[in-house]
Parts: structure tokens; sequence; C-alpha cells
């Protein structure tokens, strides 16, 4: 259509009146704010729902310093910059499995529950977007007792997050840090995580025990004395909650002789990196890695003396 002179005109003379109140209108607009779409994600283990929900993160700064054990800094470094990952700082992401068995939602591990890092606590937030209520979370299996992963059994002002869950710990872990032989602070979060709720909602188990049908403990004791994995089976598919066999994959999987600061056995905890990823490579198990970035599921597979972490790819499909 042609466009008359007088219309040509009305345009030009209105062009700078909407600039001039374009920044105006932005300064009356709230910052977007700096967050994702929510972090979850799921997936089926033949009838069972699977979902992991992101906790956000930690920034570790300079890795290379005091985090590898038996690495000197220019290894560190080196194994970083081969991943393309900055060397200055490592984000050690935080992931929580939920499986819906059917009858019972089960949560492994409780995050950090926004009480730790300032970059972590996205898990409530994450887990409303996911649907998952936490008062319908009838079982809670623990790995172990680090902050990060037991925090989240309760508010800041100390109240019980989940109020109709049953705990359920690994004997071992149970007795060390109750026992006067755990380090006095640590120990005192962990009573404190769980002396929120009533004793007689907490069960202990044995590492290896079946918990319900389809869910099984597996011992993979070093990071702590009572570290435990859980193999999830279900209708012949199979996955693996690893919790803190390994810390982030560069670190750990890539290098599985490398001794973490954080790994209270380290020489047990080699041992069960290996035996435990020669066998998941062999039965191409999959796995889910509690500091693994998100949404944390691979395969693992032999390479050298170490391990290479081959990402599930992401689907829309469940």
């Amino acid at each position: 259509m042609p466009i008359s002179r007088r219309r040509a005109l009305g345009t030009a003379l209105a062009a700078p009146a909407l600039l001039a109140a374009a920044p105006a209108l932005a300064q009356g607009q709230a910052a977007p704010a700096l967050r994702q779409a929510p972090g979850f994600y799921r997936l089926k283990v033949g009838a069972f729902e699977v979902t992991v929900v992101n906790d956000g993160y930690n920034r570790r700064p300079n890795p290379a310093e005091g985090f590898v054990r038996n690495a000197d800094a220019a290894a560190v470094r080196a194994a970083l910059a081969a991943d393309m990952l900055p060397t200055e700082h490592l984000d050690i992401t935080f992931n929580i499995t939920v499986v819906n068995t059917g009858t019972d939602l089960i949560l492994f591990d409780t995050g950090t529950g926004g009480l730790l890092a300032p970059t972590a606590g996205t898990m409530w937030d994450n887990m409303a977007a996911a649907g998952i209520d936490p008062a319908r979370v009838s079982k809670i299996l623990f790995t172990h007792f680090h902050g990060d992963h037991v925090s989240g059994l309760v508010s800041r002002e100390g109240q019980a997050r989940f109020p109709n869950a049953e705990l359920i710990v690994p004997e071992a872990e149970w007795t060390f840090w109750m026992s006067e032989r755990a380090p006095q602070q640590p120990a005192g979060m962990v009573k404190s995580r769980f002396g929120a709720y009533p004793a007689e909602r907490i069960r202990r188990i044995a590492s290896n025990a079946e918990i319900v049908t389809g869910i099984t403990g597996l011992p993979t004791h070093g990071h702590t004395p009572g570290h435990t994995s859980y193999v999830i089976a279900n209708g012949g598919a199979s996955l693996l909650v690893l919790g803190d066999v390994t810390n982030h994959p560069t670190i750990n999987v890539k290098n599985p002789g490398w001794h973490i600061v954080f790994d209270m056995d380290p020489q047990a905890a080699e041992a069960t990196r290996h035996a435990l990823f020669d066998r998941a490579a062999a039965d191409r198990t999959m796995i889910i890695g509690y500091h693994w970035p998100f949404p944390a599921l691979g395969y693992v597979r032999r390479s050298g003396t170490g391990y290479d972490l081959i990402p599930v790819p992401w689907t829309s499909a469940i």
C-alpha cells in the first residue's frame, strides 16, 4: 500500500517519542531474574518414574590448590583446561534423585536445603515446579551424612521439612557420626539435622539391604565410613544412584586415583571408584552422579587409567 506524505510525516514525528519513552518503560520494569528455567529432569526405569532435581551449585575457588590431595596444581589445572573448564574456580553441582515407585515417593539425600552456599538451595523451587510435595515423600534414603546431603532435612528454623517421611540410614554411617570418633563440629550438624525427627521415624539398615522391591543398597565406603550407593532396578532396566563416590567428573571420573579433600579414607575411596566403575562399565549401567553437571545422567567407559563419562542424551520423552 502506498504511504501518504501525511502518514510518513506522522511516523517520523512519532519515532523520537517512542525512542524517548523506551528508557522510561525499561526503568519501570523489574530487572530480569538471573536464573534458569526450573531444574528437574524425568526418566523411566521400568515402571518407576525417576526425577532428578537440581539444588544449585557451590563455586570452589582455585581448585588446583588444596582440593586434590595427591596431585600437583599443574596437573589439576591441565585436567580442567582439557575439559574446557576455568582453572580459577570449579562449580560443583548438587543433584537430588526422587523415585516414584507407584507405592512410595522416595528421596535420595536432601541437598543443601538453602543452608549452605548462596548459589545452592534451588531444590525447593525445583521440587515445586516438578510437582513434588515434601509432605508426600514417604521415605528418604541417605548415601552419607555430609552437610550438602542432609541439610535439606530442616528449615532455617530447624523444623522438619518432610513431615511424613521415614528416614532410612546406613548403619555404619549412623554409628560413626553418633560416636565420639566423629569430628565434633560436623557431628553436631548431623545430630541437629536428624534431631528434628522422632527417633521412631529413623530406620537403620545394612548398606547392602533391600529397602523396597527394586531398590537395594550397595556398600561404597571410603568417602565416609558408611557411604552407600543405591541400585534402582525395575522391568529389566537399572540405574545407579552414586552419591559421592566421585565429585566433579573431571576430577574423579577421569582421574579415579585422585584423592579429594572430602574423602575420609582416600585409599578406600579410590578402590571403591575403580571397583564400582569397572562393574558399571561392563554392565552398561546408567548412573546419576550427585556432583555431576545437571541432569547428571551418564555411563562410564574405561579409558586408560581412568574413565570417560558418556552423558545420556537429553530427550523430551519420558
